[in-house]
């Protein structure tokens, strides 16, 4: 039997008439028109907003994404130095906020302080005259956020049992990706060599003579290379069976016995075990046993001081934080850094994110735009949907438990329902440093956090995202979508636009989003958000050789020359981008029944939805951010996701009569057909 699902109607607009005096939300101005859009799309798309909109100097890109933060920052800070510039009563949000932003724009301060507030935790690591005393402060300090044990240790959701947390433990310790220590393209060993000038610096700014600085350095680089050695590469961290490993606590002590797990439990502050693990990576934490043990104390006291240096350097005098943003120069091409005003937005909304939220969808996030939301979303599903029901891949009981989860959806816009409040747990003191309440807000947060969730429920209405972030996410484990406020603007949402537009820009951000439940890792989660099989081997095989058209066409893509998009890493980015463009695509069709669009600004509504995909990723980017988000992340670069995204989408031929012969051309039978 097939799932009856609501088909909203009314979709963004009341009416067909309606509809018409709306805009095309397409601008010509930016578009190339001399560029064909089965040779380059992208450049057809927006290819004059790239020429006029040249990269500034603070980013390493450019784009809507980076236009809505700039202007939430424009937003954020009239309401925070709003607070910062007259007295608060002690103890308030408002206080909290103003004290916040005061004490990181207080740069005399702080230039004054030097690295006083880490003199003392740098004299304990010091003083370290054996192993045993050594792996005490190792535990003592890292719990307090110093980042000085290489393994993760933590509360998580148990993957199998989503409703319930567990010990999370895994792989940490190294600070770039496993494959610039083990396997480095030149973009990756340009990154190395200054992620180990930095370190370098560091420790020689805060008295280390020249010699004794790089001795350490090396000592602690030595280390993080034989952890990433074993670690999980970023393709297979990606895969939620291998990185699942549960076992009791007793086994945890007698299969990891080079690690003091109940003094750790302790000093973190859980009330008990639990009774259960996780152990993520095994590999890599028994070669941290075989560190502990075996490692020369000077080494292992040289990688502890590094982490403490490295964790406050953000939070010290200009010469550190000028220092750092060197080595952000060269592992992002950013040539200017921001200016203070903006970094001080960024850090208090890193510690207190929620409560700036709270003014920020006050004032820019009206109910209206959340019920609209809401709607879209459900369009959205409802051509979802279809699409599963016509597919000709899957079995009817497969395609049964997949309407069953997308009907589950968790569906979030805007800002949460219960905000959590975690900032009535925590003081910010103006006569003490920076650095020293920070301290004080990550213990208390951490005791805030483990009171109230260990044994307990997961409360799976939490967001982990702030409404201000020009983002949005899938969760597997809640199976939920999640939109904040802040994404929810021109160009990605105009309510001044027609359909064609909205669907081709949020619309398809949306079926991004839901794809994601579908993508190779969120089909491995059900409707509860449990880590168990639904499929049957027929169709799963076919679900695998379909995406395996993704890997293979994303890892042809040269992105700069030398380097191309790993098609593993980024499949599941790469899937949320086909489905959620198909998805979209669909929904548009659907509401162009009950309300027809007309051809506006010489373009049919098919046309305005996909140019304003294409707008949407129109970015400039520095050659060395492209080489960090090949290296380092599982998205394609922008001109990717429009250029080899489209290729892949049936109704983007028709739209703009491409054919056989075009640059972009894929035929029909070797493009991805999945969702």
């Amino acid at each position: 039997m097939k799932i009856k699902m609501l088909f909203l109607t009314a979709s963004f607009v009341a009416s067909s008439a309606m509809a018409q005096g709306l805009k095309s939300g397409i601008d010509r101005k930016n578009m190339d028109l001399t560029v064909q859009p089965g040779e380059n799309f992208y450049e057809y798309a927006a290819g004059n907003w790239m020429k006029s909109h040249p990269l500034d100097k603070e980013h390493p890109m450019n784009g809507a994404f980076v236009d809505l933060e700039e202007l939430n920052k424009k937003r954020i800070r009239e309401m925070v130095e709003d607070y910062a510039g007259k007295p608060q009563t002690k103890g308030t949000v408002a206080q909290k906020i103003a004290s916040l932003y005061n004490l990181y724009m207080d740069s005399t301060r702080r230039n004054r302080e030097g690295y006083t507030p880490i003199r003392p935790v740098l004299a304990k690591v010091r003083a370290v005259k054996n192993r045993k005393e050594l792996l005490k402060l190792m535990y003592d300090l890292d719990v307090k956020g110093y980042g000085t044990f290489p393994v993760g240790f933590g509360m998580t959701v148990d993957a199998k049992n989503s409703s319930r947390y567990i010990i999370g433990i895994g792989q940490s310790g190294i600070g770039l990706d496993p494959e610039y220590y083990t396997h480095p393209n030149e973009q990756q060993k340009a990154v190395v060599a200054a992620y180990k000038s930095l370190n370098n610096d560091l420790l020689k700014m805060v008295g280390n003579a020249p010699a004794v600085a790089e001795k350490k350095m090396e000592a602690a680089f030595a280390l993080e290379d034989r952890i990433a050695k074993v670690s999980y590469d970023q393709v297979k961290s990606r895969d939620p069976q291998a990185n699942y490993h549960p076992m009791t606590w007793e086994q945890l002590l007698k299969d990891y016995p080079g690690i003091d797990w109940n003094y750790l439990l302790k000093a973190t502050g859980f009330p008990d075990n639990g009774g259960k693990v996780d152990v993520g990576q095994p590999e890599p934490v028994h070669e941290v046993e075989k560190i502990l043990a075996t490692a020369p104390l000077e080494s292992l006291k040289a990688y502890m001081e590094q982490a403490v240096v490295s964790s406050a350097a953000g939070m010290l005098s200009d010469n550190f934080t000028d220092r750092k943003f060197e080595y952000t120069k060269v592992a992002y091409g950013v040539q200017q850094q921001q200016p203070r005003w903006k970094r001080a937005l960024s850090f208090v909304q890193g510690i207190m994110g929620e409560a700036v939220g709270k003014l920020y969808v006050q004032k820019y996030f009206p109910e209206s735009s959340k019920q609209r939301m809401i709607a879209l979303v459900r369009n959205l599903q409802t051509a979802f949907a279809q699409r599963i029901e016509e597919n000709t891949w899957m079995t009817a009981d497969t395609k049964q438990k997949a309407l069953e989860k997308l009907q589950a959806f968790d569906v979030k816009i805007g800002y949460p329902d219960k905000w959590q409040n975690m900032d009535s747990v925590f003081v910010i003191d103006d006569a003490k440093s920076l650095f020293d309440n920070v301290k004080g807000v990550q213990e208390a947060a951490m005791k805030y956090r483990i009171a109230k969730r260990w044994g307990k429920p997961v409360d799976k209405k939490e967001w982990h995202m702030t409404p201000q972030t020009v983002n949005a996410y899938y969760d597997p484990t809640t199976n939920s979508i999640n939109f904040p406020a802040a994404i929810l603007q021109p160009p990605f949402f105009d309510p001044e636009v027609d359909d064609a537009a909205n669907y081709g820009a949020i619309g398809a951000v949306i079926g991004h989003e839901m794809s994601h439940g579908f993508d190779d890792q969120g089909c491995q989660f059900d409707k509860e958000g449990n880590m168990k099989n639904w499929w049957n081997e027929t169709d799963k095989k076919n679900y695998d050789a379909r995406t395996k058209v993704l890997v293979d066409w994303f890892s042809q893509q040269e992105v700069i020359p030398g380097l191309k998009v790993n098609g593993e890493k980024t499949l599941g980015e790469n899937i949320g981008d086909n489905g959620g463009l198909n998805i979209a695509y669909r929904a548009l069709e659907n509401s162009m029944e009950q309300n027809p669009l007309a051809d506006k600004d010489g373009f049919t509504p098919a046309q305005r939805f996909f140019l304003a995909w294409g707008r949407v990723w129109a970015s400039n980017v520095a050659p060395q951010f492209v080489a960090y988000i090949v290296n380092s992340d599982v998205h394609s670069p922008n001109v990717s996701r429009v250029n080899a995204a489209l290729p892949m989408i049936d109704s983007w031929y028709k739209a703009f009569n491409v054919k056989e012969g075009d640059k972009l051309f894929v035929p029909q039978e070797k493009r991805a057909h999945i969702w």
